[in-house]
């Protein structure tokens, strides 16, 4: 945590895969956020559209964009890829104006650490209340909470990828 993303929150599971095995499948941003891209009851019945650039979020230096509506309110937030340790960890975080209504700016990423045949999987985001009055509102009442959910979902994905795999 930080002065710029003063809440935090994680999750952690084992996998029952390498961390080779789960890197690959973790470092494909489409497949991480899948949960943003399927309408839901936390995004109002609403989903994020992902736009990647040529390095597909999968280099230091990468863009990912994700936009949308929720309740119709336009929704934005560009992401650049800080951090990336093959086999072992990612981080990313938000670039330039956000327009989301629970959580602001944010940094996330997970990390990968061998268990003998498995890996332990630690996947965490920091983060920063929204600006404007209604979203700051919003977020006393639903930022932690959706910050969990996300996290949530990108563990249980991961897990049910790999569970299909056996």
């Amino acid at each position: 945590m930080s002065a710029r993303f003063p809440y935090h929150d994680e999750c952690n599971t084992l996998l029952e895969v390498t961390v080779d095995q789960a890197f690959a499948h973790l470092d494909d941003h489409s497949r991480l956020t899948e949960h943003m891209n399927k309408s839901s009851w936390m995004m109002a019945g609403s989903r994020m559209q992902l736009t990647f650039d040529a390095l597909r979020g999968q280099a230091v230096g990468s863009h990912i964009t994700m936009s949308g509506r929720v309740l119709g309110i336009p929704l934005f937030v560009e992401e650049v890829v800080s951090k990336r340790n093959p086999s072992l960890s990612k981080v990313w975080e938000t670039i330039g104006e956000t327009r989301l209504l629970v959580i602001g700016h944010y940094r996330m990423g997970f990390e990968l650490t061998p268990v003998a045949a498995s890996c332990q999987l630690r996947i965490f985001i920091d983060y920063a209340r929204p600006k404007g009055w209604l979203s700051w509102c919003l977020s006393l009442l639903l930022g932690r909470y959706y910050a969990r959910w996300c996290l949530q979902r990108m563990k249980n994905d991961a897990i049910s990828h790999f569970s299909q795999m056996r």
